[in-house]
């Protein structure tokens, strides 16, 4: 049972770590460089990364982080594995929220941003998105990077002391 503790865990934080580098990556690297683009540009460039950002190694990493926190706080249930337990669950909340904030924010303006007319003009369509979408992404880079420091402190309390 330990073995399939720990490889939880492991799953957690990898998928968990592979994640706020992404959402904190976009932060800081690929929002301010699509800042510096014409409108034409942004909207074209928004549209490939969204289109292309759906496929399996994404979905590997967006639902093993969860799927990996929730099978290390159910495997730390028991009364003698408990140490752990108040920071995987607080990795999960703060995962958890960054579920939230996608769903209910990033995702439909993607969406938005994908569904408008291909003729629309792309000031309009950027100022829709880049404002909301960055800031909101800001609080996921956020969320996500604070899951993982949750996960690693419950790493460090389920390791055995050695002497």
């Amino acid at each position: 049972m330990t073995g399939l503790r720990n490889a939880a865990l492991l799953l957690a934080m990898v998928t968990t770590g592979l994640m706020a580098g992404l959402f904190a990556g976009f932060a800081y690297a690929v929002m301010p460089g699509l800042s510096r683009v014409d409108d034409r540009a942004f909207v074209a460039s928004m549209r490939a990364i969204n289109a292309a950002i759906l496929n399996g190694w994404f979905a590997l990493c967006f639902g093993g982080a969860l799927i990996g926190t929730l099978a290390a706080v159910l495997l730390h249930l028991p009364a003698d594995r408990r140490g752990p337990l108040p920071w995987l669950l607080a990795a999960l909340l703060l995962y958890g929220l960054v579920l939230v904030v996608t769903i209910a924010v990033n995702v439909p303006l993607n969406d938005r941003l994908a569904a408008a007319d291909r003729l629309a003009d792309p000031a309009r369509l950027r100022v829709m998105f880049e404002g909301s979408w960055v800031r909101w992404n800001v609080v996921r880079a956020v969320l996500n990077t604070a899951a993982l420091g949750c996960l690693g402190w419950a790493l460090l309390v389920a390791r055995p002391v050695t002497g």
